[in-house]
């Protein structure tokens, strides 16, 4: 009897980037900001991409506090909505064929949503990791952090609570 070997890399780099680039085109809104995603294992930090339709304030400039808002929000709901994904898309069960042709899972909806401002975003790309805190079957917890050239000086954070899917929606 012949002995499977472990699933090779690149398949499974693939069914990841396949599962997680479904679920971020999902969401229209993701592309209209020009925010994207790096993708560690199961680890996220989205990118805001600098563009001249961000800037609030040309004077100083500074990145719009309502651009700051929905990358930290968009951030956080990706990051639950890969949460909730990861385990079906490692085991095999969801494959990212079908996220393309539209068998997405519902993604958790903003109950509230904190934004602590803590400095201008300057003209330049932003970062941002979120946290989940808690996840339940109903609800859920979030933090997320964003920073510019230092990670450790961050210019927003946000916490928000969200409304979780259930599993057969």
């Amino acid at each position: 009897m012949k002995r499977e070997g472990p699933e090779p890399v690149h398949q499974i780099k693939h069914r990841r980037d396949g599962a997680l680039r479904a679920l971020i085109d999902a969401v229209p809104y993701i592309q209209t900001l020009g925010i994207g995603f790096d993708r560690r294992g199961d680890e996220l930090t989205a990118v805001l991409s600098y563009s001249e339709m961000l800037v609030g304030n040309p004077m100083l400039p500074a990145i719009h506090g309502g651009a700051t808002a929905a990358f930290l929000e968009v951030t956080a709901i990706i990051e639950l909505g890969w949460s909730m994904i990861w385990e079906d898309v490692e085991s095999g069960r969801l494959e990212p064929e079908a996220m393309t042709r539209g068998e997405l899972p519902r993604l958790p909806k903003t109950i509230d949503f904190t934004v602590d401002y803590l400095r201008s975003g300057l003209p330049r790309d932003a970062y941002a990791r979120a946290r989940v805190n808690r996840s339940g079957r109903r609800y859920a917890s979030v933090h997320v952090e964003a920073w510019q050239d230092n990670r450790s000086r961050l210019f927003a954070q946000a916490t928000g609570h969200f409304l979780m899917p259930t599993r057969d929606e």
